[in-house]
């Protein structure tokens, strides 16, 4: 590769040789790294090929074959089938629930911690620190610390046992409004705000045709954080519900493994597997979909500008 004319001109004139260019520098390896993510690789995928090894055998199998090899029978459709017509179809019920719960409580905790982060961070008001605070300490405080109060205020309200008690405290995200206030400082400029003010738009107009749609990556990546908490709700639903139509599927699978340590329990840990492996597919595929949103809202505000 040469020198262009331009240069070979500007290199005489100052009587300097032209600088050649240098070539790309190799990428570095690193046999140490590579050890230690291929032994975090296998610590990742080993249980999930258990899950499904362990899915595909028949009772028998699971309890006197190699956990991680087939049994004899190749029996996962059959354990499906089962799954969903075990006692009355009720996983299917579990099923609707968990949906149920992570639509409105997921959906409603991601909404809100957009409309609080980005109140907090574009409109400045009295007691602005005092909200600060109080949103580092819900982010600090562990929600089995609150589940007992909130079990105590809902018993008082009458909404234990019902679906209200599992979707209204997984409404309040802390972390995900601190997560929103801080991507809404830097992703909406206040420029395009006033620009809209100034054209006669009101505020929740602007927030949802302008600021919205800016805090995309954000809102994504604090809707996987709300939708894997749902969905793996167990805790607040094991105090609060005692109807076994309303759990959700954390519980219920918890109910089913629960039967053999009972007397005259039915012994169905095929059927817990099963159910397992069919709980992690949806949570997979949303991350599969949306892993490109979720990287740049994680790595909004890393660089300054």
């Amino acid at each position: 590769m040469t020198a262009t004319p331009t240069v070979r001109a500007a290199a005489r004139r100052s009587g300097r040789p032209p600088l050649k260019p240098t070539a790309r520098q190799p990428r570095r390896r690193s046999a140490v790294l590579t050890v230690v993510t291929g032994v975090m690789l296998v610590y990742a995928i080993l249980p999930l090929a258990w899950l499904f090894i362990s899915a595909t055998k028949t009772q028998e199998d699971l309890l006197g074959t190699f956990g991680l090899w087939f049994g004899g029978e190749f029996a996962l459709f059959d354990n499906i089938a089962d799954t969903f017509t075990y006692q009355d179809g009720i996983f299917g019920r579990w099923v609707l629930n968990t949906v149920i719960y992570v639509v409105v409580g997921a959906g409603g905790a991601t909404l809100l911690a957009a409309l609080a982060g980005y109140g907090l961070a574009k409109f400045d008001f009295r007691g602005r620190r005092a909200v600060f605070a109080v949103v580092l300490g819900g982010i600090a405080v562990p929600p089995t610390a609150l589940a007992v109060p909130t079990f105590l205020l809902f018993a008082k309200m009458g909404l234990t046992d019902t679906p209200w008690a599992v979707i209204i405290p997984s409404l309040v995200s802390p972390f995900g409004l601190y997560l929103m206030w801080t991507y809404s400082t830097e992703a909406v400029p206040n420029e395009i705000l006033e620009s809209a003010r100034c054209d006669g738009a009101g505020e929740f107009r602007i927030f949802f045709k302008l600021a919205l749609p800016l805090l995309a990556p954000g809102l994504v990546t604090v809707l996987l954080f709300n939708l894997v908490a749902a969905w793996n709700n167990f805790f607040m639903p094991l105090i609060m519900l005692k109807n076994a139509d309303l759990y959700p599927l954390t519980l219920g699978l918890y109910s089913w493994n629960r039967q053999a340590n009972t007397v005259g329990g039915d012994v169905v840990f095929d059927l817990v597997i099963t159910g397992s492996l069919l709980t992690i597919i949806p949570l997979t595929v949303a991350f599969l979909m949306l892993q490109r949103y979720w990287q740049s809202g994680l790595a909004a505000g890393s660089v300054k500008q």
